[in-house]
């Protein structure tokens, strides 16, 4: 399906791409990793033919269509249903110019091109993803820039959905999205070639049947999940070490051999072959690793419990509550995780903890010598790009030795030059690590990380959750990385109808119940659309033909069928101890295309369905 073709970037003078190549199979599903910086973005833009190689190509067949989403979410004044309707560009173009044409020959070629790709179904079709993605009706209406960043990224996603492309290019879509919208993410059974660029462990290994490994400007493709690339990737390491020291112990004996008789005569020759020998050798390159993959949080002084407490507290905005009624304790071993969707309230409430926000009703009780670390995505992006790592440090901690803004530094892997880089020439995963240095400069005692994970690639994750399991003081952190939270977190906390309530149960169980309430608003929705038809259809057929009523409501019954074992796929995909026997002993691959399946007789049932209707239409006309 795809064919990258020896590509070849040079951005400001630096390779960034060095004859990468790699074919991927048709329908793959494959995560383009690599660490921040080694260009996984560029080959993007390539491929999406938004960046032109210097050399290479990135090949597809011939008409093929691709979709494309990028880090940044879409806005402006358009609905969401708006958006999605317009992201089929053929069924846009087709209707404006039924608007204007005269010609009644051109009008029956676009109405037939329109039945041909089911335009009349593509409003419920955008309104069910839509809602799948959590928007209800009053939602799908309103402005786009009334939402935050993570809502109009599921926008961005809906419309690529909705257009059906051949080939999904996705770089870090979940970067702006909540837990529940990675979930939704998860079930969806891509009919399509897919490259998502991803950090998440969890996304990769249940999403992705293929790894694409960037590593200083080359590719290698990998079968499987992202476990099962990094058992692959030790495994040619080990066999990559193993060469190169039988390749060193070689080169020494010709260099031994060569050395002791090149001298005499009658070896000379010998000798001068075994030079040449050495020559003609290409070194094994030892495996790399990054010594600036590294965070430690210092320590902090002890305090005694609790650092907080909240009483039937209130918190806000210009006087007026978003949660209420809020009653927790936070001692300083908690490792807490809020949970919710985005827009509950989360970020209100770490900053309620953090003293940024007082509350507005009730109490909230703090430990005078408590510090708190505090770490948003609005700190990486409002770093001065002109500054370098140690300016930065060296403006906070004022009068600390250079050597103790070092050591700070160090800690996060800024030694030697990188200290002294300017921020505009670092990676986003290294300007993530700065933030974390600069507001742990004075060992805080509670740690509050708002999606910490955002900008950090695998590795660097990896390092955060050993930090934070090595770090002793406490942690509220906010996350749309499960395998994050699942080894750092020991409490969970759900932020969800104006307050925040201890979640009795685990992240596994959290996960359960948000994929039975987004079942059952996908049921409540479906059925008002379907009553609003029933009625039109039962009007119609009053008039005319039974048959054509009864195939609309067989048409009707198999949806819900089919909707409904849908809906318990996606259960045993989820929780398989709580899914039927006839699903539980199903593989994900296996679950996967079982769905898809569903899916396509769920399409199939739909354009019969569709297919009655407007013949009942037709006949009372």
């Amino acid at each position: 399906m795809l064919n990258l073709n020896g590509i070849t970037v040079r951005l400001g003078g630096r390779t960034i791409l060095d004859g990468a190549t790699a074919a991927l199979p048709p329908r793959s599903r494959v995560g383009l990793i690599g660490r921040n910086g080694a260009g996984k973005s560029t080959l993007v833009r390539v491929i999406a033919g938004q960046l032109e190689a210097d050399e290479g190509s990135a090949d597809m067949p011939k008409g093929a269509r691709l979709g494309y989403i990028a880090q940044e979410a879409p806005a402006g004044k358009a609905t969401p249903f708006e958006t999605v309707l317009a992201a089929d560009l053929e069924r846009a173009a087709l209707l404006d110019e039924a608007e204007i044409c005269e010609d009644m020959d051109r009008l029956g070629e676009i109405h037939e091109r329109l039945n041909a790709i089911d335009a009349h179904a593509a409003p419920s079709r955008a309104a069910r993803i839509l809602v799948g993605l959590g928007f209800d009706e009053a939602a799908q209406h309103r402005p786009l820039d009334s939402f935050s960043g993570g809502w109009r990224m599921r926008v961005a996603l809906a419309a690529l959905l909705f257009s059906g492309p051949d080939l999904l290019l996705l770089d870090e879509p979940s970067n702006h999205l909540d837990l529940e919208a990675v979930l939704w993410l998860f079930l969806q059974s891509y009919r399509a070639t897919i490259v998502i660029v991803s950090h998440e462990r969890d996304f990769l290994n249940n999403v992705v049947d293929h790894i694409l490994h960037l590593d200083r400007g080359k590719l290698t493709l990998y079968p499987g999940g992202y476990d099962a690339f990094e058992r692959q990737r030790a495994e040619r390491q080990a066999q990559q070490a193993a060469a190169r020291e039988k390749q060193i112990a070689q080169r020494d004996k010709l260099q031994a051999f060569a050395d002791r008789w090149r001298a005499k005569a009658s070896k000379a020759k010998q000798a001068q072959s075994r030079l040449k020998a050495i020559a003609k050798m290409a070194p094994i390159a030892e495996a790399v690793e990054d010594p600036s993959l590294s965070f430690a949080f210092p320590s902090p002084e002890g305090l005694r419990p609790p650092l907080i407490t909240l009483d039937m507290a209130s918190v806000g905005y210009d006087g007026t509550p978003i949660l209420s009624r809020l009653n927790l304790r936070l001692d300083p071993d908690d490792r807490i995780a809020l949970l919710g969707r985005n827009g509950n309230g989360k970020t209100t409430l770490a900053r309620l903890l953090a003293a940024q926000l007082a509350p507005i009703d009730g109490a909230m009780n703090a430990s005078g010598k408590m510090k708190v670390g505090y770490f948003t995505q609005y700190q990486v992006e409002e770093l001065d790009g002109a500054d370098t790592p140690v300016e930065h440090m060296a403006r906070l901690m004022k009068g600390a030795t250079p050597s103790a803004v070092r050591a700070q530094l160090g800690r996060f892997g800024f030694s030697g030059d990188k200290a002294t880089t300017e921020v505009r020439k670092l990676s986003g995963g290294e300007r993530a690590r700065l933030a974390l240095a600069l507001i742990t400069r004075d060992a805080p005692h509670l740690l509050i990380l708002d999606e910490p994970t955002n900008h950090l690639d695998v590795d660097a994750r990896e390092a955060l959750v050993q930090a934070l399991n090595d770090y002793s003081g406490a942690v509220v952190v906010v996350s749309h990385d499960r395998h994050m939270l699942q080894l750092t977190a020991d409490r969970l906390v759900l932020v969800d109808n104006g307050t925040a309530t201890e979640f009795d149960g685990t992240l596994d169980d959290y996960t359960a119940m948000v994929l039975r309430k987004d079942a059952a608003d996908a049921a409540r929705a479906e059925p008002k659309a379907s009553r609003k038809d029933e009625r039109r259809a039962a009007a119609v057929a009053r008039e005319k033909s039974q048959k054509l009523r009864n195939d609309a409501k067989a048409a009707e019954a198999e949806i819900a069928k089919l909707t409904a074992l849908r809906g318990r796929i996606d259960h045993a995909m989820f929780d398989p101890a709580g899914a039927e026997p006839s699903l539980a002993r199903l593989t994900m691959t296996e679950l996967m295309k079982r769905r898809a399946e569903v899916e396509a007789k769920i399409e199939a049932a739909e354009a019969r369905w569709l297919e009655a209707s407007e013949a009942i239409e037709a006949a009372a006309a």
